[in-house]
């Protein structure tokens, strides 16, 4: 049996994000398409004869203790087999920065439990996956196999899409980040927001048309950030030929949809002068 496998953790945007009610539990009910892009970290995952649980990362931001995502899923996946004389060894390459809205995190539980499933040949199906997942965190059973996905309940209610046409986009972020349980508190604190409906997005991926699918974006978080950035990006994406752009997630990166790579590439370059992260990426399905 091979002791390590080497994996990629996609990120994702969201090309629609509507909260539509606060539960008993004190979490949201939202309404969401996700779309996995072509921006990724790398996870190698190694067996080691510690019985211990390390994980370690290229960024120093991200803690490398038992407050990682990661070190939670690798933890969960050895209770949930009962592998208690097992130890792993992770090391992520981030790519995907953080507090983005992104779900770099999420992405790289999912694929975590994914390697590990592989490493140790526990053949766990999809719905025993799942389960772990959930418990991980809302976004994290996407990640499992990302594509194109309604997602309802707090986002593990998950339903397959057609495959989002083949899009150019660019993700930029500027230096401030949004916490995603701040981002929900200001939403509790709004009044009057409507209920956009979900039915024109999935009507729109069906018809393969970017031009009317770029009409049913949103996303509702919009209406309480606070970072000038998000919004000066915006504006320079739709001043340079893009057909929308919108936050992704709670927040902050923003997402660009293009007619087409050369005016997506010629955006990315401008935004990279002025901003800490600027790419040119794809849809993936």
């Amino acid at each position: 049996m091979d002791n390590s496998i080497t994996l990629k953790a996609l990120a994702k945007i969201n090309l629609y994000l509507d909260v539509i009610g606060i539960r008993d539990d004190g979490y949201h009910n939202i309404e969401s398409v996700f779309q996995t892009i072509s921006i990724y970290d790398v996870l190698t995952v190694q067996l080691n004869n510690t019985n211990t649980i390390t994980v370690s990362t290229n960024d120093i931001t991200i803690p490398s203790n038992e407050n990682n995502i990661v070190y939670k899923a690798a933890q969960k996946f050895l209770e949930f087999i009962n592998a208690d004389r097992i130890g792993v060894n992770i090391y992520i390459e981030k790519n995907i920065p953080n507090q983005a809205g992104l779900g770099g995190g999420s992405s790289d539980a999912a694929a975590a439990l994914k390697g590990l499933n592989s490493l140790l040949n526990s053949k766990l199906c999809y719905d025993e996956l799942h389960k772990i997942a959930a418990e991980l965190g809302a976004d994290v059973p996407f990640f499992l196999t990302g594509g194109t996905v309604l997602a309802k309940g707090i986002g593990e209610i998950l339903t397959p899409l057609p495959p989002a046409p083949k899009m150019y986009l660019v993700i930029a972020k500027g230096k401030g980040g949004i916490s995603t349980a701040e981002a929900y508190k200001k939403i509790d604190g709004l009044y009057n927001l409507q209920d956009k409906g979900v039915k024109g997005i999935l009507n729109a991926i069906k018809s393969d048309d970017i031009n009317r699918l770029s009409k049913y974006c949103y996303n509702v978080f919009e209406n309480v950030t606070e970072l000038d950035d998000v919004f000066n990006i915006k504006r320079i994406m739709l001043e340079n030929n893009a057909l929308c752009s919108h936050m992704s997630g709670s927040g902050s990166a923003v997402f660009g949809i293009f007619p087409n790579k050369d005016s997506a590439c010629d955006c990315s370059k401008l935004l990279s002068n002025l901003y800490q992260f600027s790419l040119l990426c794809t849809t993936k399905n």
